[in-house]
This record gives C-alpha cells, structure tokens and sequence, in this order.
C-alpha cells in the first residue's frame, strides 16, 4: 500500500512538470447521503489537481484527494486517485467530474472501490472557483457518499 501511494505522487509529480498547466488545490464540506447518511453526521475532503489545457474551454489531468466520514459510525477515509474533466461552459461557470479508484485507509479492512465525484463551480476570481459536488466510492453491497460545497485556489505554472 504505501509503495503504491507513493509511486502515485511520483507520477503526479512527474505529470506536473510535464508541460505547463494549472495546479488546483481546496476542500469540500458535506453531508453523508445513501449508506452512510444514518451513522455518519459530517463528511469533509481536501484535493489537490493539475490540468492540462486540452481543447478551447477543456482541460484534463490527475487528481489526488483524501475524503473523511465522521460520525457515529466508525471513522471513515478514502483516498481517491482520478482523473479530472473541467469544461468551462461560460467564463464563470465549469462543470467537471473525477473518475478514478477511492482506496480505503482509515480503518483496518477498510473496502475500496470505484470512485467518481461530479461537480459544478463558479469562478469567482480567475484564480477562486466555488463548487457543488457528488462524491461516490462505490463498495461492495453499497457506497460511501456525500454532497457538498467547497472551493479551490489555482496556481498557473
């Protein structure tokens, strides 16, 4: 587990110095909903992306997160490696989504499994960007999902 983690860094690092792009970082609060929304009160995530401009309004990229579950149930965390999708429909507004594999770490035997978070934002500045967003990890026999509202900050490199 830990070679795997850090062999991931290692690639979004190297994917980061690859060719000039945009390096996104922020946080999510939500809500639990479906499996978890009857033992967990809270969920909260922190992310980091760096987008390469593919196309007029397009740019895709790796994506690193951790998102956590609290509440009464047992502590929950994944860390979902993806890939992102940004489309910026008008100047203000983009619409997005990361697909990847959310790998359990909080607790001992901890599932993992599919993970995919759809969102939409609103360019406040050029450089903060307030969403809305789904976040899924999809297990066996259920899922570990949340809504929430968060922001990101983004440096140009």
């Amino acid at each position: 587990m830990k070679k795997f983690l850090v062999v991931a860094m290692m690639a979004f690092g190297l994917a980061a110095n690859a060719q000039e792009g945009e390096l996104n970082v922020g946080g999510t609060i939500g809500l639990p909903v479906g499996d978890l929304s009857n033992t967990h009160d809270v969920t909260g995530s922190i992310e980091a992306n760096y987008l390469f401009n593919v196309a007029e309004g397009f740019k895709v990229g790796p994506s690193v997160s951790y998102l956590h579950f609290n509440g009464e149930g047992p502590d929950l965390g994944y860390l979902p490696l993806a890939a992102a999708a940004r489309y910026s429909v008008t100047d203000k507004v983009v619409l997005g989504a990361d697909l990847g594999y959310g790998i359990g770490v909080f607790q001992d035997g901890q599932t993992s499994g599919f993970y995919y978070r759809p969102m939409v934002g609103y360019k406040v500045t050029n450089a903060i960007t307030v969403q809305a967003n789904y976040s899924s990890v999809v297990l066996d026999g259920g899922s570990a999902s949340t809504v929430g509202i968060g922001g990101t900050y983004s440096f140009s490199l």
